[in-house]
């Protein structure tokens, strides 16, 4: 029989020749129609499957007649017959009615082709793993690249299971005992052939295996070779019934590798084979190895990125403010979401700051680039914000003193020693502010896309705003826009990563963006209004990282206000006194008259006494009580401790020890003094029984 060539032989359930080929002929001497005796013998049990299978076969005639052939013989059952007419359909598709097809090589072309089949795919193993593992920066969807790149031409089953310590980012610690280490199944793949419905699922964390001889080399990075499955029923150290977790029915030999990198044991790789003929050697083992050890390496690396990225994310979220809250001046929400693609969070973010007098801050802002440095720059922003709103300046004077400190961030930058403090370049910031009791905003913008404004039962708009330059340019100012916003409107700050995408006009962004708010009715939540809008505007995965800030506003009634004009006479400050205590006493807030009067009484003789006229007086009523006083100077007033021997310079500090806050604030026409008292507080209620003072 030529080397080359294979016999093919199809028999009946009974050994019955069917059809044979022209080599089965030259070969055997078993006509069609004939009970072929050598072959019977290899048709499988009833119940049971066929497969290749090493055998020596008599040849009964022909050219080798009498002599006993090493073949490798594989059988494989062919459909089975249609049912005759009047048959059951029972009986068709029993082993009687079976056609078997035998295919018989000889054993050294059968090895031979094996080596070959087996070298191709060590070869194509080598190939794939070194293009396909390290692409990713996800230690999950690493781990089932690696065991698709296994399965089927390695391996007829390959589970990942990794440390959970690695999972989250953090790094494992050192052990020398198998027994010690604590890995959850991440990834698994198999044949369809293979029995595995007992295996340990992924998700699932592994039962501890105690140290053994056989497991120990893991622990160091070598592989462990297993040719025959049933080494690890004696050998593996685990309780019988937790056997069928580890090992799959119907195996016959497997290898194992750690997932080892600096010394440290990430995981483990297991394979399997069951259908696939031969069993694992050293060179498979060194093969895996091989795999593995560039497989260590990329988990090591998604697990850096993973803590990275878990910190940023952290670190982002933590310096962002709630993301909901409700106040005298609006109800609002924001929202933050990290880019997609591998690049991580960035330098947005979203601010809502309360002010005196109710008022409300509204900041978002931009910094250019993504992880930890574009965070921390965000951070300095944010804070210097933050501090800035403290003083109570006007939104184009605000964003003046940013632009300043920006040029300063990155001064620092170009002339320190080192890069331990993050430059603060190409970021851009909006700033504005809501007054319900004017109803009125004012906002001016340093680069930054403009917020969309959408009246109730009206069409969204873009506020018209004059652009003002990006922060760190310098030297320009900052033009200050006012609006009016009617009660009940909805004002929606956003990045310009929500309405600029790749290849896209970011005017086509937000015309999307105004589309997704015109839906945006008031029986809506805030919550679901910004998840409309990220659903409608944005990609699946963000090219860029996106804030979001929806405020919904509101307007104090005329009853909750009340404002007078006084003359600069300083005979007037009793008839101040009179009013404010007769608007308490409206407003049922009699505890307050008595600390609210001594107040009122030490501004307004100061504004009479030091800035002339003429005089403000506002109250203002809601979850606080303000006071209000402003004249027309832009002298800034100074709390100090009056010594024993003045006569005077004690009216701030009385004010401010009666109040809960107080502070100034410079207007157009000069400046207003204002301080607030809790309504119902324990301040008020303190007081309540020092009106003998």
């Amino acid at each position: 029989m030529p080397v080359s060539e294979t016999a093919a032989v199809v028999l009946d359930g009974a050994g019955v020749v069917v059809a044979r080929s022209e080599w089965a002929a030259t070969l055997l001497d078993c006509s069609p129609g004939q009970t072929c005796a050598p072959l019977l013998v290899l048709l499988p049990r009833a119940g049971t499957e066929a497969g290749p299978a090493g055998r020596l076969v008599t040849i009964p005639g022909g050219e080798h007649a009498g002599q006993k052939t090493p073949l490798v013989c594989t059988v494989v059952r062919l459909a089975a017959q249609a049912h005759t007419p009047g048959g059951s359909d029972g009986d068709s598709d029993s082993d009687a009615d079976a056609r078997w097809l035998v295919l018989l090589t000889p054993a050294e072309t059968a090895v031979e082709a094996a080596e070959r089949d087996a070298s191709r795919r060590r070869t194509g193993l080598s190939h794939a793993a070194a293009a396909g593992i390290g692409a990713s920066l996800d230690v999950i969807e690493m781990a089932e690249t690696l065991v698709d790149l296994l399965v089927p031409d390695f391996a007829d089953l390959a589970t990942v299971d990794i440390a959970e310590q690695v999972l989250v980012g953090d790094e494992p610690p050192h052990l020398d005992i198998s027994g010690d280490v604590r890995l959850r199944r991440t990834a698994a793949a198999q044949s369809p052939e293979i029995s595995a419905e007992d295996l340990l699922a992924v998700g699932e964390a592994l039962p501890p295996v105690t140290d053994s001889t056989l497991m120990s080399p893991l622990m160091k990075g070598l592989p462990v070779l297993v040719p025959d499955v049933a080494i690890l029923h004696a050998r593996l150290g685990v309780d019988p019934e937790s056997l069928p977790l580890f090992v799959p029915r119907g195996a016959h030999s497997s290898v194992a590798a750690s997932l080892y990198a600096r010394g440290l044991i990430l995981g483990c790789v297991t394979v399997w084979r069951s259908q696939l003929p031969s069993a694992y050697g050293e060179e498979d083992a060194a093969l895996l190895q091989d795999v593995v050890s560039r497989a260590a390496l990329g988990v090591d690396n998604a697990r850096r990125y993973t803590k990275e990225h878990r910190s940023a994310v952290a670190l982002q979220r933590s310096l962002l403010p709630r993301s909901a809250s409700d106040s005298a001046a609006a109800e609002t929400v924001g929202v933050y979401q990290p880019a997609g693609g591998g690049l991580g969070v960035g330098g947005d973010w979203f601010d809502v700051i309360p002010l005196p007098s109710l008022r409300v801050a509204f900041v978002v802002g931009d910094v250019v680039g993504h992880g930890l440095e574009a965070t921390a720059a965000m951070a300095r922003l944010r804070t210097a914000v933050r501090t800035l709103a403290d003083l109570d300046l006007d939104p184009g004077e605000l964003l003046t003193h940013l632009d300043d400190l920006v040029l300063g961030f990155s001064s620092e930058q170009m002339t320190g020693p080192s890069r331990a403090e993050p430059a603060v370049l190409g970021a851009t910031c909006l700033y504005a502010v809501y007054d319900p009791v004017t109803g009125r905003c004012a906002a001016a913008t340093a680069g930054h896309p403009p917020p969309a404004l959408l009246p109730p039962g009206d069409e969204p708009a873009f506020v018209g705003m004059v652009p003002g330059p990006p922060l760190g340019v310098g030297g320009m100012p900052f033009e200050v826009t006012e609006f009016e916003v009617q009660p009940g409107s909805m004002l929606a700050f956003f990045t310009d990563g929500l309405v600029d995408s790749r290849g896209g006009d970011i005017e086509e962004g937000m015309e999307r963006l105004r589309s997704a708010l015109a839906g945006a009715n008031s029986s809506r939540s805030l919550g679901e209004v910004s998840q409309g809008i990220f659903d409608s505007v944005l990609p699946q995965e963000p090219a860029d990282d996106v804030a979001l800030l929806l405020a919904r506003t509101h307007a104090l009634a005329s009853d909750q206000v009340a404002a007078w004009e006084l003359e600069p006479d300083l005979s007037l400050v009793a008839h101040a006194r009179e009013l404010v205590v007769g608007r308490l006493s409206d407003w049922e807030l009699d505890e307050l008259a008595f600390v609210t009067e001594l107040v009122v009484s030490e501004l307004v003789t100061n504004a009479i006494r030091y800035a002339g006229g003429p005089v403000g007086l506002r109250l203002i009523r809601d979850r606080v009580l303000v006071c209000e006083v402003s004249d027309p100077s832009s002298t800034q007033p100074r709390l100090r401790r009056a010594r024993e021997t003045d006569e005077g310079g004690r009216g701030l500090f009385l004010v401010a020890q009666l109040t809960d806050r107080w502070g100034c604030r410079f207007t157009g026409s000069g400046k207003t003094i204002w301080t607030e008292q809790p309504i119902g507080g324990p301040l008020s209620a303190a007081w309540e029984g020092k009106r003998s003072w």
